[in-house]
């Protein structure tokens, strides 16, 4: 099989393209020149591909300017447009395409299944419903598997190794109230989905997190208990303003989700519980 990734240098990319090599199959990366030439560059290599597989992307937790918030839309909009463009121009259709989302598009609260179609209707939200519409555009000639990812735990980099260090230091705890929800799974999990859905061809809307949701507060704590430290600072919602402006919102916020649709179709986690998948993490 022959499988092409946009992303491969980021977190999630990386271990896919692994995974996927060792498994025998053939990984072709895209770049930002592939989609600066649709026709030159992107449509050769789609046609060459079974499976497109999307992870691009600038990261969230920044300090939101009105140019940053442009590079967030851009970077995740036009790229899938451009993939879309391309596969609909292929000559040869690869057979599945598969999105990135993220859980940001329901709003924080409730708990959502895939069955849910009330979105959040703040800056991340939008985002995300606008890249899942472009998405989507392409079922038209291929099948199209969007998955909305929850927080990646990975000792391997993402959000995990620094959220690591100030309880490390003694000083961790939750973030604002700690009520907000915080959906999570663990990078093998991840990864064995996207494999898992790939094997099985399965199309539509995929929330990629574990079943064990919890808040904020029941995070710290579980990641205090795996590091055998205290989690007694709590950081002020204020002072996340401070530093990150209106960028805040993506860690003052958050979602419970649960992966219905990976659950029914016989998914198996590995880690569906946090402190098992935390202490993995650890050691």
């Amino acid at each position: 099989m022959n499988v092409l990734i946009s992303g491969s240098t980021g977190l999630v990319g990386k271990r896919l393209t692994t995974v996927f090599t060792e498994a025998g199959h053939t990984v072709t990366t895209l770049g930002r020149t592939d989609f600066s030439d649709i026709r030159g560059l992107l449509v050769p290599k789609v046609e060459s591909s079974d499976v497109v597989i999307h992870l691009a992307g600038a990261p969230i937790v920044a300090r939101w300017s009105v140019l940053y918030k442009k590079e967030i839309l851009s970077s995740r909009i036009d790229t899938t447009a451009a993939l879309v463009k391309a596969i609909l121009a292929a000559g040869v259709k690869p057979s599945m395409f598969i999105s990135t989302s993220a859980v940001g598009i329901y709003p924080d609260g409730q708990l959502f299944t895939e069955k849910d179609s009330r979105y959040d209707q703040g800056f991340l939200g939008k985002v995300c419903q606008a890249w899942e519409e472009e998405a989507l555009k392409a079922s038209a000639v291929t099948g199209v598997a969007v998955f909305r990812l929850g927080i990646v735990l990975s000792n391997d980099g993402g959000a995990l190794p620094r959220m690591m260090l100030p309880f490390r230091l003694g000083f961790g705890g939750r973030i604002a109230s700690g009520k907000q929800g915080f959906s999570w799974i663990h990078i093998d999990d991840l990864i064995n989905a996207y494999r898992f859905v790939v094997e099985k061809q399965l199309t539509g809307i995929f929330n990629l997190t574990s079943p064990g949701v919890t808040d904020n507060a029941g995070f710290t704590a579980s990641l205090g208990r795996a590091l055998k430290r205290p989690a007694l600072f709590p950081v002020p919602a204020f002072v996340l303003r401070l530093i990150f402006g209106e960028g805040a919102t993506a860690l003052t916020s958050g979602q419970k989700v649960l992966p219905e649709r990976l659950t029914e179709e016989g998914f198996e986690f590995r880690y569906p519980k946090l402190d098992e998948a935390l202490t993995e993490l650890m050691y």
